[in-house]
């Protein structure tokens, strides 16, 4: 064993005893040890959206997001975090079921339910004593399947459970779940809904602290935070959009170009689609504010581990217009793009004492791994058979035991799209039916636009990515998802 290695080895073996260690102080007889866990998922925000993310290559510079910078100074920030997929719903589940787009069973968007056999992460918390509260969008089962909240291990709920219902920022109902019953909530369709979720939020926290089990120690809890903002439509509130308009009640962010709600009923019309996108940044920013306020408030933030990043890239949907903002910075592509504006985005993880403050990380990791991190963190029991590792070690600063050997996506919206990374290499493909594929070969270290495409250079290395990306695959258990045609 040479120096190098041996070294490497003792290094590895240190934070596997740590971590060991750790675990057994988080052991079920002992829940008033183990962490809060909040997760806030923000919808269709850029890789550079935040200002923490601007860089020489650009990003985000018109609206401020101080909260969320703070968050960043007080915590670490991830260069490398990737989502599940580059649209909502298959992205949500390799969030909740440790397994990528080529595993899983919910591979596009669709509304397709989760199944009565596929566990979340969050079943695997409530079954260890954790209290589990959701507030936002599920998007993974609508009432009547197999795949409510109810029925995937959440306690509390209130938001919506359809994707297109998600669109509305103004709307008759929510749903709710509330002693173990989903139910439809009815609303006044002047509030903003936002306000609504974000209250509930909150008061989730509130209600959860002290929280004693049946054994008499206090509960931990694990809130689930996937709010709306700033997925179109483009709606706010007009204390929210004033600081982006003139004293004459004009947009400061010009040129706008009036969004009309025909021909797509989806989202409502928006005279000022720059100004209300600011808005809703600005007040996702300022609610991450309002919510790191109370843990503090309620003395609890030094035992509660807050992860805040993006289900995919951004979108133009409903009059969004990423490349004003530049959205992305040095990133191409956007939602519904697997080149690295469509699935890196923002990871940022704070808690105090345990994950180093004011540090940046580029190991590359992805959100299918957050559930076997949940699951080594808290001791909760931890499936074999998915993609996902735990990345424990890397929160604590610390290099990961396991590292992904590859990273791979894909998306069929009438094209096959597929992406794999290994290391600093990626590999696309475009397939269209009846039509030759396409193959893009990157070096993200040198050419993190992806604007040099070397396959033609690489011919042994794109052919090897390309058997690999073959073997990342299995065949889809939902017809809808069954693309053997684009093979």
């Amino acid at each position: 064993m040479n120096t190098l290695t041996r070294q490497s080895f003792f290094s590895t073996l240190l934070v596997a005893l740590l971590l060991s260690t750790s675990l057994q102080a988080q052991s079920p007889q002992n829940q008033a040890n183990r962490p809060n866990i909040i997760y806030i998922l923000a919808d269709d925000l850029g890789y550079a959206d935040l200002i923490c993310y601007r860089q020489p290559g650009g990003g985000q510079a018109l609206v401020k997001t101080p909260n969320l910078d703070r968050m960043a100074a007080q915590g670490t920030r991830f260069t490398r975090f990737y989502a599940g997929s580059t649209v909502c719903a298959p992205s949500r589940a390799a969030l909740m079921t440790g397994m990528h787009a080529g595993h899983g069973y919910i591979r596009g968007n669709g509304e397709i339910p989760l199944r009565k056999q596929d566990t979340t992460l969050v079943q695997r918390l409530k079954a260890i004593g954790y209290r589990t509260g959701m507030f936002g969008k599920w998007g993974l089962g609508v009432n009547g399947t197999d795949g409510t909240p109810d029925q995937k291990g959440f306690d509390e709920f209130f938001g919506y459970l359809h994707h297109v219902h998600a669109h509305k920022y103004h709307t008759d109902h929510l749903w709710q779940v509330q002693d173990g019953q989903l139910s439809k909530q009815p609303i006044d369709t002047t509030a903003y809904t936002h306000d609504l979720i974000m209250n509930r939020a909150l008061d989730f926290v509130r209600n959860s602290v002290h929280k004693k089990g049946q054994s008499g120690q206090e509960k931990p809890f694990f809130m689930y935070l996937p709010v709306t903002l700033v997925h179109a439509e483009l709606a706010t509130t007009p204390a929210d959009l004033k600081p982006f308009l003139t004293a004459d009640g004009q947009s400061r962010l010009l040129p706008e170009t009036p969004f009309a709600q025909r021909p797509n009923p989806h989202y409502q019309s928006q005279d000022k689609p720059h100004a209300a996108f600011a808005a809703m940044l600005g007040r996702l920013d300022s609610d991450v504010g309002r919510l790191l306020a109370l843990l503090r408030e309620l003395g609890i933030d030094q035992n509660t581990l807050v992860l805040f990043t993006s289900d995919n890239g951004p979108h133009k949907e409903g009059g969004a217009d990423p490349e004003f903002f530049d959205s992305n910075g040095p990133l191409r592509g956007i939602k519904r793009d697997l080149y690295e504006g469509g699935i890196r985005v923002p990871m940022i993880a704070r808690w105090p004492g345990r994950v180093p403050a004011n540090r940046t990380d580029n190991t590359a990791w992805a959100n299918w791994d957050i559930l076997p991190t949940f699951c080594q963190l808290t001791g909760a029991n931890q499936p074999q058979t998915i993609d996902g590792l735990s990345m424990t070690a890397l929160l604590a600063g610390k290099q990961p035991l396991k590292t992904h050997d590859y990273f791979y996506w894909q998306f069929n919206e009438g094209v096959m799209k597929q992406a794999l990374t290994q290391g600093d290499w990626k590999l696309i493909r475009l397939k269209e039916k009846d039509k030759r594929e396409a193959l893009e070969l990157y070096n993200l270290k040198q050419d993190l636009g992806e604007t040099n495409n070397i396959a033609d250079k690489e011919p042994v290395r794109t052919n090897a990515m390309r058997q690999l990306m073959q073997k990342a695959v299995t065949p889809s258990q939902h017809p809808k998802f069954d693309y053997s045609a684009f093979n």
